[in-house]
């Protein structure tokens, strides 16, 4: 199987190239990703435990998918495709927001993304993919900020970066 390959960006977001995904984190190069937040008519958010057997984070708590778009592959079109791939089930999405993190991880990994945060909402009980993700749970955003605070080791990094720029936009903005 080929590896997936990830657009390279500068930081203003214009594609500059294709490296294969595990170089890019090897060598901390800046690439296009995404993260999904699917809420429901609760408020609350539908969090995914990282598969136990995932080369990093395993077991981790996150946000409902992320990942990164394929060339050629809109933003939208990228994150709809990683969260039916994920979570089993559609739903339309909505781009909030972008922005440049770098987070190392313990095996020597480092994410350097610039990352377009979307939004969707759903009541729908995820199908997940067993290969991707260990299990799922909604959970209150005030809750989710909380439980951070007490328990920030069962997070994954990027989720704590991400979790706490789309909890001001909704602040800022009052979704």
């Amino acid at each position: 199987m080929k590896e997936e390959q990830v657009i390279l960006v500068n930081d203003k977001d214009e594609p500059i190239g294709l490296m294969n995904k595990l170089e890019a984190h090897q060598k901390a190069v800046l690439h296009r990703a995404f993260s999904v937040f699917v809420l429901n008519d609760e408020n609350e958010v539908l969090l995914q435990q990282r598969a136990h057997q995932k080369y990093h984070s395993p077991l981790l708590w996150t946000n409902t998918c992320c990942s990164h778009q394929r060339a050629g592959e809109t933003n939208i079109e990228a994150g709809k495709r990683r969260l039916y791939e994920e979570m089993g089930f559609e739903t339309d999405l909505k781009e909030l927001f972008h922005f440049i993190y770098k987070a190392p991880f313990d095996n020597g990994l480092t994410e350097h993304e610039l990352d377009h945060v979307m939004i969707g909402y759903s009541n729908e009980e995820p199908n997940i993919n067993l290969d991707e993700v260990e299990n799922w749970k909604w959970m209150k955003i005030e809750d989710i900020k909380d439980d951070m605070v007490q328990n920030p080791s069962i997070y994954t990094v990027w989720f704590k970066i991400i979790f706490d720029e789309f909890y001001h936009y909704l602040e800022d903005h009052k979704l």
